[in-house]
């Protein structure tokens, strides 16, 4: 038996391995499994160059507890190591054995993952005591057991060991038993190994009979040790996809959309398979669905740096041993081949959307729903994306119709320009509330695009912004008159006064409904003859600010101001005029200027106009005329409406 110290660089490495080696104390499995299943693959590549000879008989690797003794044992039938090997792999901690194999057998390399060194020391997170029992594949070797308490010291000695490999025994600290329930380890099994490329084997199959669990004697084998990223997209067909994309998801009832295979050699090494599944709404439910894999080890579904922010939208597997198992953020977003694999996904993900809208544009058109707000969050966020994606983006008008950009500006371009240029796109967020505005609209010959999804404001000031010498204008059918919004001639002029239209303003003003955090400001305008007489306009500046600012950071501000609508009066309309006309009678005016003196008051404008109208019987009918405009713009409700019902049956 020798004694000796571990080859580190400080007088005790254990305490911060317990602390600061891994963000989480379960790691340690993974990193075990790794090693066993890393001796499993360089034996197959040893034989498959010839310095193995024979059957290479059993090669699972086997996870078993033992809960009187409190450990926990993974075994192997790999290479092992003889008392040299563990000497150099394990006690020298700077080491790295993988790093040797691998330049000795580098034609032979495609399926070692390599992580002998700091990941074997992971069980002192969760041991007290960690012993390795190993037999080497060479000719005469002998069994090595070498044992540790957490300390720099160490014991080695002979043993007797019947079977090639290396069993791992973890003696598990009291503090964490949860490593000795069996429902615990296999869950951490299915997490980590569920793919690996060597059967993991932990404890037996069981079923029910009788009403009760029984054991079979069958092994309960964790993983699949070809995943359907791993072949030949020729050797798959579309339910092979469907159900591996179950197997990664079993809770996941609706079946993805399509799928991307990926598949590189150069210049780095990534395989994959990308799926998409129905984004509607709420884009941050859908995240974290992506499981990035080293040499199919599971390493994490927190992927935003390897991947474009809005790929995380999307669910499916990355696996690429260009990316360490265990690295920092920071690491990742300065790797190089980080920065190269997320270019490319990049451009694989545009290149088949690019391709399904060519070769079946119905298909595509009937999914456009579903993946809208991916692609849009995709030409937002990332501009190579735009670059492709603004050939086979689609809006949708009115009709349920489907277009490109493109394609819609040829279809409206010789109608909706204005006198200034500017192509005008009318759309809605609602067709039931914007029905009135959307049939003034209709009536003069004019398209609308119904553009109601959640990042739909955000897209079409992106396609603001990109239009040539920005020319290019999306107008809410209800945020003016459509003769404003599309101006195609001098404004027409009205014959009134100044003081008269502030007269009428007073008049409506007085009996607008007050409510919290919503303005109304009255204008007067000569629109239309057979316009509403009354009508609600918005800003569309105003109102656009204060949709995105519920989806984009520093926009807040726009957010907490109040909505404020523009209670156009028309003055082209007969019943305008017809209140002007009595607003300005001199009788009237005379039984005002005598009531207010009756009453010793010096009349106050707003007083007298409001007086003329009440003394005319002009009240209730200034209310019906405000709530005609509400309700003509979907904002009378309620008790509000009650009114309006009641009063228009006592009107009729």
């Amino acid at each position: 038996m020798s004694k000796g110290n571990i080859g580190v660089t400080s007088d005790n490495i254990f305490p911060v391995i317990k602390k600061f080696l891994y963000s989480d104390h379960e790691i340690f499995l993974r990193e075990l499994i790794s090693n066993a299943v890393d001796a499993t693959q360089k034996l197959k590549t040893l034989s498959s160059v010839g310095e193995v000879k024979g059957d290479l008989g059993d090669l699972r690797v086997r996870v078993t507890i033992d809960k009187k003794k409190k450990t926990l044992t993974v075994s192997d039938h790999g290479i092992g190591m003889t008392a040299e090997e563990v000497d150099r792999f394990i006690n020298q901690i700077a080491f790295s054995g993988a790093e040797e194999f691998v330049n000795k057998y580098k034609d032979k390399t495609e399926a070692i993952i390599g992580h002998f060194g700091l990941g074997f020391y992971s069980a002192f997170m969760v041991s007290k005591k960690v012993e390795i029992f190993s037999l080497s594949y060479q000719e005469d070797a002998k069994a090595v057991h070498w044992s540790c308490e957490g300390s720099p010291e160490y014991t080695m000695e002979d043993t007797i060991k019947a079977e090639r490999g290396t069993d791992i025994v973890l003696h598990i600290d009291d503090e964490f038993k949860q490593y000795l329930e069996d429902a615990t380890i296999e869950g951490l099994l299915k997490k980590y190994c569920k793919f690996l490329p060597v059967e993991i084997a932990f404890g037996k199959k069981k079923e029910w009979k009788d009403g009760k669990e029984v054991e079979l004697d069958e092994e309960n084998i964790i993983n699949d040790i070809n995943p359907a990223w791993t072949r030949k997209p020729a050797d798959l067909k579309d339910e092979d996809y469907d159900k591996f994309y179950h197997e990664l998801y079993p809770t996941q009832m609706e079946e993805p959309l399509f799928h991307i295979h990926l598949n590189v050699d150069y210049p780095f090494n990534l395989t994959g398979i990308l799926y998409f599944p129905k984004i509607k709404s709420n884009l941050d439910v859908h995240r974290n669905k992506i499981q990035l894999y080293c040499n199919q080890v599971y390493v994490t579904d927190e992927v935003e740096n390897i991947v474009p922010e809005y790929l995380t939208l999307l669910h499916g597997v990355i696996d690429s041993p260009d990316i360490p198992l265990n690295v920092s953020r920071s690491y990742l977003q300065s790797d190089n081949n980080v920065k190269k694999i997320s270019g490319y996904i990049t451009k694989k993900v545009a290149d088949k959307l690019a391709e399904m809208f060519k070769a079946d544009r119905e298909n595509f058109t009937k999914k456009w729903d579903d993946i809208k707000m991916f692609i849009q969050f995709g030409m937002l966020t990332d501009e190579k994306f735009y670059e492709k994606a603004v050939t086979f983006a689609l809006m949708k008008n009115i009709e349920g119709e489907y277009f490109t950009l493109d394609e819609y500006k040829d279809k409206v371009k010789d109608s909706q320009t204005d006198k200034n240029g500017n192509l005008i796109l009318l759309y809605t967020q609602d067709k039931e509330a914007n029905y009135t505005y959307i049939e003034r609209a209709k009536a003069k010959g004019y398209d609308i695009l119904l553009m109601d999804g959640e990042l739909d404001v955000h897209s079409m000031s992106q396609f603001e912004q990109k239009a040539d010498g920005n020319k290019l204008r999306f107008v809410r059918v209800d945020s003016d008159t459509i003769e404003n919004i599309i101006r195609k001639e001098d404004a027409a002029k009205d014959t009134y006064s100044d003081e008269q239209k502030e007269g009428l303003r007073k008049a409506f003003e007085a009996f607008i409904p007050q409510a919290e955090k919503l303005n109304y400001y009255v204008s007067c305008e000569a629109a239309a003859a057979d316009a509403l007489p009354v009508f609600l306009t918005q800003n569309e500046f105003m109102r656009r600010m204060k949709e995105m600012s519920a989806h984009q950071q520093g926009m807040s501000f726009y957010g907490q101001m109040p909505d404020s609508y523009n209670l156009v009066l028309n003055t082209s309309h007969p019943i305008i005029q017809d209140l002007v006309g009595k607003m300005t009678s001199e009788e009237v005016q005379e039984e005002v200027e005598k009531k207010a003196e009756k009453e010793g008051e010096e009349p106050k404008k707003e007083t007298v106009i409001k007086t003329v109208y009440k003394l005319n019987g002009e009240d209730e009918r200034l209310k019906q005329l405000i709530d005609i405009a509400l309700l003509a713009s979907g904002q009378l409700k309620g008790e509000a409406l009650a009114k309006f019902v009641n009063r228009s049956v006592e009107l009729l």
